[in-house]
């Protein structure tokens, strides 16, 4: 009898975490108030950006991320869920940063699109750096390996990386709870720039969709082996 094969996640756990939530727009006093992103203040939460035709960065973040959830499952990995739908508030920055810590994660990924220039366009994917406390300083390096092998994905499928936004295709940021705050392998990708007609053109379809969760997955297990 020819043996199963193996699972190339099998034994792995990845948070996956979908920025912003689709409630998030009629709750602005929960999502203002202020919370510690473990280098300052920042808001609990933002209502995210949105294309001009009125398609929601949330529903895109949603809509990878339960596709990426999909195939990480398939691989055999063990997903955790940094919220469970689209029609709720929040969670806080806080609160997605806890949730991958606790479960011992061994990447952590948040699904974003940007807002950037009309002009500007491609991905960016946004790293820890440094900050004060130092608190992070251990994921820094294996969280830019993580975004290195994110990078080659994407690029791949036939993205590229961003005009306005880092230094090929990397950003290091000090002022994201979500990174600050992860004691794991973590960093934002912010797919597309969806103020940008042809880069949010293709981001109201599936099909675009979910070769950017085929792409993050082959990111994660590409990297996953070198740790």
């Amino acid at each position: 009898m020819p043996s199963k094969p193996v699972q190339p996640l099998s034994g792995r756990v990845i948070t996956v975490d979908p920025g912003h939530n689709g409630g998030n727009f009629t709750h602005p006093l929960q999502i203002g108030r202020l919370v510690n992103d473990g280098n300052g203040e920042k808001e609990c939460d933002t209502t995210g950006t949105a294309a001009p035709d009125g398609y929601r960065e949330a529903d895109f973040n949603w809509s990878v991320a339960m596709r990426l959830r999909a195939l990480l499952l398939a691989a055999g990995a063990r997903v955790v869920m940094t919220r469970d739908s689209n029609t709720g508030v929040g969670p806080c920055i806080t609160q997605r940063a806890a949730i991958g810590n606790l479960a011992h994660s061994d990447a952590a990924i948040s699904i974003h699109a940007d807002g950037g220039p009309p002009n500007g366009s491609g991905f960016a994917i946004l790293i820890p750096a440094p900050i004060a406390s130092r608190a992070n300083q251990t994921i820094i390096l294996p969280s830019r390996h993580l975004a290195l092998a994110l990078r080659t994905s994407l690029e791949r499928v036939g993205l590229h990386t961003s005009t306005y936004d880092g230094v090929d295709g990397l950003a290091p940021r000090t002022d994201l709870g979500g990174l600050n705050l992860s004691r794991v392998p973590k960093v934002f990708v912010e797919v597309a720039n969806m103020q940008n007609a042809a880069d949010e053109a293709p981001m109201e379809r599936p099909s675009y969709r979910q070769d950017v969760a085929r792409a993050l997955l082959a990111g994660l297990e590409r990297f996953l082996p070198q740790r």
